[in-house]
């Protein structure tokens, strides 16, 4: 949901430039997005329908400028890929931690009920907006 959330968002701020892609540390390539995160996406008026997972390999990790994980565990994978300095968690970088995540990492509301994508969506939104927010003077038009 974190892709299309964000492509929405820089879209909506006319930041054409910014490339966004979707991988996961423990993705198999190709698998379709759930079924919960398509209903919940298109609820929102976003298409899933056709997302195909990508496994975040060495080569992905070095074609991206900034790589915002979900969970600390993601965060390590990164680093063990050698892109430590490229990489932070999408809380910290979007300015702190949020109201219920102690940790900092996102639930993953994979197999749970819609309300739980739901809330996973409301989130991503919020920190995905600060993201751009605070890389608004780099990359605005």
């Amino acid at each position: 949901m974190a892709e299309v959330i964000a492509r929405r968002r820089a879209s909506e701020l006319g930041y054409d430039q910014l490339e966004v892609r979707s991988a996961g540390v423990a993705a198999s390539d190709g698998a379709s997005a759930s079924v919960g995160a398509v209903r919940v996406a298109a609820e929102h008026g976003l298409d899933l329908t056709d997302h195909s997972s990508t496994l975040l390999t060495e080569e992905e990790a070095t074609h991206a400028d900034l790589i915002l994980t979900m969970s600390a565990s993601q965060l390590m994978r990164v680093m063990e890929l050698g892109r430590g300095d490229h990489t932070a968690m999408l809380t910290s970088f979007a300015g702190g931690t949020m109201e219920g995540l102690a940790s900092g990492a996102i639930p993953d509301p994979v197999g749970g009920p819609d309300t739980e994508y739901e809330e996973t969506f409301q989130l991503l939104d919020e920190l995905i907006e600060r993201v751009l927010q605070r890389l608004g003077a780099v990359i605005a038009p």
